[in-house]
């Protein structure tokens, strides 16, 4: 996992998901988990299986890992 303070109130971690391929991918790991409450931004990247995520405080990894399972992938756990 990464996890740090960009500024003040918003924490950014990096968490890695296996099974991304395309731009279609990307978009779908994105959408779910920009639903969960406090996230700001959210980067997917399929050629690294990186996704970014900008959130008001830290993430709980559960509601992280039921977003990406929703979108048909799997967290591998935090980069």
């Amino acid at each position: 996992m990464t996890a740090h303070t960009d500024t003040p109130g918003s924490v950014t971690t990096v968490y890695q998901v296996s099974g991304m391929s395309c731009g279609h991918c990307e978009g779908s790991v994105s959408g779910e988990i920009s639903q969960i409450a406090g996230v700001t931004s959210v980067k997917a990247v399929a050629s690294t299986g990186e996704v970014t995520v900008i959130s008001a405080a830290p993430l709980d990894e559960e509601a992280v890992r039921a977003a990406v399972d929703e979108a048909g992938f799997e967290l591998a756990g935090q980069a």
